[in-house]
């Protein structure tokens, strides 16, 4: 009777055992949504990303990827992150500086002289003590991707120098630096979602927008702009933020993986985008656009550069903003 007893709670034990073998090994699976088309680089580094992750981990975390607004536009995923019903997001700086307001540095039109110069204020302390603010806004930032430098595209006139600007309506982020340069120049900025930017250039709602070339191309944008202009006004850096409850769950050296991951599909990223930008050049022209490359930038610089740093001096002082132009 005792030995039949003892086979009974063996067995059953052996059974608990089993059924819990799977919730053990169970995969950690992570969704990831961003604005961008599946054609655009931020998608193609987001693929990279799920797959570095994969690896890095030993398929014990894997990324879903949404992209093109799937699962919202840039400031419902952000949202979504920080309640936590998306677990990982990427969109432009802009999205963020309602939040952390000393990000909008990275923003300030004519900050950064070149994407190395860009690199190497990201990679750096600066980048990564911005990135660390969003802790307080329940998101974990694991590394910046790129947007890029912005060009500025419209459907009623080559835009050569700031004159050319004027009375233009321009869909811009909501960020304030970007809005403050345009009222500037003598345009009408009008902040909205990269989902709706199509719609609104079709309708006329707005006559041009802000962007690089490579989010022109892969958004479709010349189907609906006629020119384009390689102001190169602003530099736009692209956070890779996670859930922070989520993130802080995470055994350390899966942290360590997704850390590691976001930053080596940032570089696969950079790569596409500097290997590309002169075919995407090439290719909006074959579709009808004129592109003005040639633009002195010096007169832009004169009239927004000094003013919009003053604006955000008086909120957050110099000290940001001395620091990356130390860093050239």
């Amino acid at each position: 009777m005792k030995r039949q007893k003892f086979l009974q709670t063996l067995a059953a034990a052996a059974a608990a055992l089993l059924l819990a073998q799977p919730a053990l090994a169970q995969t950690v699976k992570l969704r990831m949504a961003h604005s961008g088309a599946e054609s655009e680089t931020q998608h193609l580094a987001a693929l990279e990303f799920a797959k570095q992750v994969k690896a890095r981990t030993n398929g014990a975390v894997e990324v879903q990827v949404y992209g093109s607004s799937t699962l919202g536009n840039d400031n419902t995923v952000i949202a979504g992150v920080r309640g936590g019903t998306i677990d990982l997001a990427t969109s432009g700086t802009p999205y963020y500086t309602g939040m952390v307001g000393r990000m909008n540095v990275l923003d300030l039109p004519y900050m950064f002289d070149s994407t190395e110069h860009a690199y190497k204020v990201l990679d750096g302390a600066i980048g990564r003590g911005l990135l660390d603010e969003l802790e307080g806004h329940g998101m974990k930032g694991l590394a910046y991707w790129e947007v890029g430098f912005r060009s500025l595209t419209n459907s009623r006139r080559a835009v050569r120098t700031p004159d050319d600007v004027k009375g233009l309506k321009i869909r811009t982020t909501p960020n304030p630096a970007h809005i403050k340069a345009f009222q500037i120049l003598g345009a009408t900025p009008t902040p909205m979602p990269l989902a709706e930017v199509f719609t609104a250039l079709e309708n006329k709602a707005v006559d041009g927008q802000e962007n690089p070339v490579n989010i022109v191309r892969n958004n479709k944008l010349y189907e609906v702009q006629k020119y384009m202009s390689l102001t190169r006004h602003a530099y736009t850096a692209m956070p890779v933020v996670m859930n922070k409850k989520k993130f802080d769950g995470l055994k350390p050296e899966q942290q360590k993986a997704l850390v590691d991951a976001a930053l080596a599909a940032g570089t696969y990223q950079r790569e596409l985008i500097k290997k590309s930008e002169a075919s995407d050049i090439a290719f909006l022209r074959a579709q009808g656009m004129q592109v003005e490359e040639n633009i002195n930038a010096e007169p832009f610089r004169k009239l927004v550069a000094e003013p919009i740093k003053q604006q955000f001096a008086e909120k957050y002082g110099m000290q940001l903003v001395d620091a990356i132009q130390q860093a050239k």
